[in-house]
């Protein structure tokens, strides 16, 4: 009887036999670069390689100091605090494009979690044709990526920091922080329950708190996008 048993378990292939046996054909992807002594380093990436769910964390900060000296409004989530979309603050943001903490944060977001080159490395601060550019060009660059890998927003979550301005205000009949969440969930193509905007100030402790620099961190999951196919997934990755 136990011999039987053993040579039953035995025939019994492993789970890893099973899911090897089952599994679709890897892709193999060679470049001249690729070459060592005459024979291809293949790169093999597998249909299932790509995760259901990638996590991305953002962070940036810019210093302010006044208008004169900045050149530039300070901009945050797109919303310009001059007094058109925000009340006017007499402080602007030091930056080479237009120094958005928010759109910054969440490009370098989707960037981490498409385990991607930063936003320093796309657009570097030392790059004249970026001076005073509107970081919305980096949001757009950073969802193109994204979907070109077959993935979507699933939500995002971003944590404005800064003593001042307030942007838990009201101007020109409506909420300020509703209209960062709008410009977000328009460039994210998401509805606005897929984002949200929080905001706190620092405590009057250190740069932050003594309204001499302004900061953001988000939290951004993006999701596999069942519209895209299993195609996205199953190309060679080129960063």
């Amino acid at each position: 009887m136990l011999k039987a048993l053993l040579l039953g378990c035995l025939a019994v292939p492993s789970a890893s036999a099973r899911l090897t046996a089952h599994r679709a054909p890897a892709i193999l992807s060679a470049s001249p670069a690729g070459l060592r002594g005459g024979r291809a380093c293949a790169t093999v990436v597998e249909p299932s390689a790509e995760p259901l769910l990638r996590i991305g964390h953002g962070y940036d900060i810019h210093r302010m100091a006044s208008r004169e000296e900045a050149g530039q409004p300070v901009i945050i989530g797109g919303v310009k605090f001059d007094g058109s979309d925000a009340p006017d603050f007499n402080l602007g943001c030091v930056a080479h494009s237009d120094g958005d903490v928010v759109y910054h944060s969440v490009t370098d977001a989707i960037l981490g979690a498409l385990s991607m080159p930063d936003i320093g490395q796309l657009f570097p601060d030392n790059d004249p044709r970026l001076k005073g550019a509107d970081s919305e060009v980096f949001m757009e660059e950073a969802y193109e990526r994204m979907v070109g890998r077959g993935y979507r927003v699933g939500n995002v979550d971003v944590t404005v920091i800064c003593q001042k301005p307030r942007i838990n205000v009201e101007h020109a009949g409506g909420q300020v922080k509703a209209r960062m969440s709008a410009n977000l969930a328009r460039l994210l193509r998401v509805p606005l329950g897929r984002v949200n905007v929080k905001a706190r100030t620092h405590e009057l402790v250190d740069s932050v708190g003594e309204c001499r620099a302004l900061e953001c961190h988000v939290v951004l999951v993006m999701e596999r996008d069942p519209a895209a196919g299993a195609a996205a997934g199953a190309a060679p990755v080129e960063v």
